[in-house]
């Protein structure tokens, strides 16, 4: 357990899985465990900041979607939702989480809600949502054609001014530059797959588990979020829900606001998994991890 007052150490590690190896960051030693998915095509990088804020009353877990990061990824494209959460939940499964809350952010939200519906409202307590795609049939074809064509690279590096160009134009032009350099290196370092999980998204209808599911959601939103909206249009659709928005903010709230994005999660997640089972196996947690 960590000291009270100390900051908790955030540590790395892979499970296998059926497409490869699932690389992790973790945090913490709490039997209450939050599980937290990335943005496409974005890494568990994107939870850097966050997991160290929650690790002193949570064990927190940021996955690398299979073919991002630095996991595996599926043999070939074309897979879908709930295989890519089926993976994902079978890595929580070898890390002995028992119950837990998933959070996650645009094709993250899709996952998490994935993951929680496949654990079934005994094991997942709750979910945390930022941006979940609930599409019309017009947002799905035109997200499908045009929001993540195939790139290439050459020798002069056209493919990092495209993505500099890309992020300041769908994140905003002021983005900071630490900011661009980790959505440019996450988006490069799978380049010839970046857009995998981004459609498999944009194909998958989270509708009917909207509907479906019983226990609490939390919309957790920037201001400006490209898909703000669609959370308001989910909040419609399930039986239990309430938004938080942050004001000013573009999006990306795990790395512009990860003080005010990890209270808001605690603050939710906290009462849900107060009780019942424990949340983690601690026998299971820590084999082959490192700072």
């Amino acid at each position: 357990m960590a000291v009270p007052g100390e900051v908790p150490a955030v540590v790395r590690g892979y499970v296998d899985g059926p497409w490869g190896q699932i690389h992790y960051r973790r945090c913490g030693s709490s039997e209450a465990a939050l599980l937290f998915f990335h943005e496409s095509p974005l890494s568990s990088r994107t939870y850097e900041a966050v997991l160290p804020l929650l690790g002193s009353e949570f064990t927190a877990i940021a996955f690398d979607t299979p073919g991002y990061g630095l996991s595996d990824p599926p043999a070939a494209e074309g897979r879908e939702i709930p295989d890519y959460a089926a993976v994902l939940l079978a890595a929580a499964d070898a890390l002995g989480v028992r119950r837990f809350v998933p959070c996650g952010v645009h094709t993250g939200a899709s996952l998490a809600l994935e993951t929680a519906r496949q654990a079934g409202p005994d094991r997942a307590a709750g979910a945390v949502l930022s941006g979940v795609p609930l599409l019309t049939e017009e947002e799905r074809a035109t997200f499908l054609a045009e929001w993540a064509p195939p790139i290439g690279i050459d020798g002069e590096g056209s493919q990092y001014a495209w993505a500099i160009a890309r992020y300041q134009r769908i994140w905003s032009p002021d983005t900071a530059p630490e900011l661009l350099h980790l959505a440019v290196h996450d988006l490069t370092l799978n380049w010839s797959r970046y857009n995998w999980a981004y459609n498999a998204a944009f194909r998958h209808d989270p509708g009917p588990a909207l509907a479906a599911w019983p226990n609490p959601v939390l919309f957790l939103d920037a201001e400006h979020d490209m898909l703000v909206e669609h959370d308001r249009r989910a909040m419609a659709v399930v039986p239990e829900s309430s938004m938080v928005t942050v004001e000013g903010l573009p999006g990306q709230l795990p790395l512009r606001a990860p003080k005010r994005y990890a209270a808001e999660v605690a603050a939710f997640c906290a009462p849900l998994l107060s009780g019942g089972h424990a949340g983690i196996d601690p026998s299971l947690t820590t084999r082959g991890e490192r700072p």
